[in-house]
């Protein structure tokens, strides 16, 4: 299986973006920006997860289509939620197969809207990591050698 294509964020924080992605990346689409009311009611765990995706996602969540997603998210959060209570109620069994799948249901809405870490990095959304771990590990011996350095020459 080939490597996946690095997003042009990512190329672009590192200096490897050439010109021709550097056009393509310019021609992408612009997503608008800022908080829009949910368009239907929701319960406290809905409207929690929906300001939180406004406020979080503003710079990729589409308004015209992932809202749509977004609401159907939050309605299954707030679904969540009444399940939980009446297992707690009931003690019902059967009502775990139905959590679990919700649940299931709901992470991968999440991952569609760019909501996990490997989502995000796929949509080109996540930090680039300033050093490596080989970087860092370096940067440690180089200290712990200098401050030996520094040790032994004063004494």
């Amino acid at each position: 299986m080939p490597n996946p294509k690095v997003p042009a964020e990512i190329k672009a924080k590192r200096g490897t973006l050439r010109p021709e992605d550097r056009k393509r990346a310019e021609l992408a689409p612009k997503v608008e920006g800022g908080y829009i009311t949910p368009f239907r009611p929701l319960e406290f765990a809905g409207q929690q997860l929906w300001d939180s995706a406004m406020l979080t996602g503003q710079s990729w969540i589409a308004r015209n289509s992932d809202t749509h997603l977004l609401m159907m998210t939050c309605e299954q959060l707030d679904r969540r939620e009444q399940i939980r209570l009446l297992i707690l109620e009931t003690n019902d069994w059967h009502l775990f197969k139905q959590l679990n799948d919700l649940e299931r249901l709901i992470t991968s809405n999440l991952g569609l809207l760019g909501f996990t870490p490997s989502d995000r990095t796929r949509l080109g959304l996540a930090e680039v990591k300033a050093k490596s771990k080989l970087e860092e590990l370096m940067a440690r011996k180089e200290s712990r050698v200098a401050s030996t350095m520094a040790d032994s020459s004063s004494t």
